[in-house]
């Protein structure tokens, strides 16, 4: 119990900052008529996290990230990423029409940017490796599988939350100058968190 609840509470604490890849997936359930049309960006995001996450607990990220040059590449690819998907989601104008009609994303380009954000999000990684695989080396044996289960449960859960919580903002704003103004407070908060991981590179 004890570790089911800790795997609860650290993934919450974790997955609860407003992040490039939380604004990505509200932003699709927003964006599409369906919330089954956002399905892509949520699976994509839900199996990236359950990777980062199993990786960690194995320690296997650990041993990748100790080679000092590996570590500053994934932040400069970081960077360059985060500029670029801040700037498709400040021109990005969605069309909604009487909720009728949109601009979303494909499923393809859902997967593309979703694992994207999750994998070439350096913060991201560094949290998952140095919170959950420290702390789940506390555990042994079927307690650890609890720990880690439980964290990508969390996981799961809120990339689903948000995604149909994006498709009720999307019902209501049906003339999309919502939607505009919260891809563009997106687009600000990706190129914060950009310049963020910029000055860790110097």
């Amino acid at each position: 119990m004890e570790a089911l609840l800790h795997g609860i509470m650290l993934a919450f604490g974790l997955i609860l900052p407003l992040g490039v890849q939380n604004v990505f997936v509200f932003n699709q359930g927003a964006t599409h008529k369906k919330f089954t049309n956002a399905l892509p960006a949520v699976i994509t995001a839900g199996v990236c996290d359950t990777i980062l996450i199993s990786l960690a607990v194995a320690g296997v990220s650990i041993i990748i990230l100790s080679f000092e040059w590996l570590r500053t590449f994934i932040f400069l690819v970081g960077f360059i990423f985060l500029v670029y998907m801040g700037w498709l989601m400040w021109k990005d104008t969605p069309e909604v029409k009487n909720h009728q009609e949109s601009n979303p994303f494909s499923a393809k380009r859902q997967i593309l940017f979703a694992a994207s954000v999750s994998l070439l999000n350096p913060h991201a990684i560094l949290d998952t490796i140095g919170v959950i695989g420290t702390s789940s080396l506390v555990y042994t044996g079927h307690e650890k599988w609890i720990f880690t289960l439980a964290c990508i449960g969390v996981s799961w859960i809120w990339f689903i939350a948000l995604a149909i919580t994006g498709k009720k903002v999307g019902q209501i704003d049906t003339n999309g100058i919502l939607l505009k103004r919260l891809n563009q407070i997106s687009a600000l908060i990706i190129w914060g968190i950009a310049i963020y991981m910029g000055l860790q590179l110097f």
